[in-house]
């Protein structure tokens, strides 16, 4: 029933808004549903009232690592020890666990690091060093130029006149030819 024990620390907070241990074990509450950051918010609040709190900075450092933030969680966890450093439960279980997720971390973004170096080295291998100077490319080029400029020299048009008759001319640049004078539509 976390949902109701909400409601009883949120009475209880306006009631006594400088008690951390109210913030501290809100937060754990919170963090039972799954709701990380007003978690790591409640724990935030314990620490600030009480600093010297080893369980509010254990609390605030396991909300961090629900949110993904180990470096934080790890150093709330280190002012823990360093506040009550006979605690195994965060020798053991927290602190522990917090330096294998940081170390598997580390491990993927090395492995994406070498991944996408490998996929540079990859794309750069692929792509073909083409000569485009070559007689060949020099030589089809040339062919498409000359291709082109066959077609503009020969304009072809369509005339529909006023009638609505169409005509289909082809004029060549040295001999136009002249559509009558009951030109309607010229089109390409």
């Amino acid at each position: 029933r976390y949902r109701e024990a909400l409601v009883k620390w949120d009475e209880a907070l306006q009631l006594t808004p400088e008690d951390a241990t109210l913030y501290e074990m809100k937060s754990q509450v919170l963090m039972s549903l799954h709701e990380m950051f007003p978690a790591v918010h409640a724990a935030e609040m314990a620490v600030q009232r009480n600093p010297r709190s080893w369980d509010a900075w254990q609390t605030l450092g396991r909300a961090q690592l629900g949110l993904g933030e180990i470096a934080l969680a790890i150093r709330s966890f280190q002012v823990s020890l360093h506040i009550f450093p006979m605690n195994p439960e965060v020798w053991k279980e927290d602190l522990s666990w917090a330096r294998k997720l940081e170390e598997q971390q580390k491990a993927t973004k090395n492995e994406s690091v070498q991944a996408l170096a490998k996929g540079e080295e990859l794309a750069q291998e692929s792509i073909p060093d083409y000569d485009f100077e070559s007689d060949e490319i020099v030589a089809v080029c040339a062919a498409i130029a000359e291709k082109e400029k066959a077609l503009s020299a020969a304009k072809t048009m369509v005339i529909v006149s006023a009638s609505g008759t169409v005509e289909t001319v082809t004029e060549q640049d040295n001999c136009p030819a002249t559509p009558d004078e009951t030109l309607f539509i010229r089109a390409r």
